[in-house]
């Protein structure tokens, strides 16, 4: 606990509010005569008390960019990929509190639970010091350069982008269709192939489908935007 502490550079004042924000339910489930309880009810506060930070610092510091902006850079920082990227980044999951079978089928690793545990430390840090704690937090795991840098990437829709360049020449087909599936179940990888008019013009990967076809457009549009347009 002390170890993980030092990582988030945060001391509690209540350890207990920690140690629950490390427990799964498959754990609590399985100590229900312990009267252990999940970190469920830390992970719905946490995400409120997330967004609030976030959408405080993007409102403050981004005065001139209109509500669908913010919204979109929003949701691209506190989603579940960069929460658990976070989560990685301070090897949560060594502290994690999980039923057997869950640890059996590698629950550590699973993007869900790690991204979900984080919410919940955001959550006990703030019961255990209030917002101003809780913000500090969040801005130095989740809030910083290099972070507002991955979001603008995030937040780019390369599959709008692709669509209106091809269109720019009428009758073209787009489409997209899974080529591959690497990795164990609770962190695959998939494949995306996205062709036009049959031709395949692009390929990317991503822990979902749809990150997976946003890196294959993204690809496809680089590829585009390099050759000289046919009439």
């Amino acid at each position: 606990m002390q170890e993980l502490e030092k990582k988030l550079n945060y001391t509690f004042r209540s350890p207990e509010l920690l140690s629950q924000a490390l427990n799964h339910s498959s754990y609590a489930n399985e100590h229900r005569a312990a009267h252990i309880h999940s970190n469920e009810r830390l992970e719905f506060l946490g995400d409120s008390v997330l967004g609030f930070v976030t959408a405080e610092f993007l409102y403050t510091h981004h005065p001139d960019l209109p509500e669908g902006d913010l919204t979109r850079i929003r949701a691209a920082l506190v989603c579940e990929q960069s929460l658990y990227e976070v989560a990685q980044k301070i090897s949560l999951g060594d502290y994690l509190k999980l039923g057997r079978g869950e640890e059996a089928g590698g629950g550590r690793e699973r993007t869900s639970i790690l991204a979900d545990a984080m919410e919940a430390i955001f959550a006990a840090v703030y019961l255990d010091g209030g917002i101003t704690a809780a913000s500090g937090l969040i801005h130095r795991l989740l809030i910083d350069a290099e972070r507002e840098e991955v979001v603008e990437e995030r937040r780019k829709d390369y599959k709008t982008a692709l669509q209106e360049f091809v269109q720019r020449q009428a009758g073209q087909d787009l489409t997209y269709c899974m080529v591959g599936e690497e990795g164990p179940d609770h962190a695959k990888t998939f494949i995306t192939q996205v062709c036009l008019n049959g031709k395949a013009i692009g390929q990317g990967s991503g822990h979902s489908k749809k990150e997976a076809e946003q890196a294959a457009a993204k690809a496809a549009l680089a590829d585009l935007e390099r050759e000289p347009e046919t009439e």
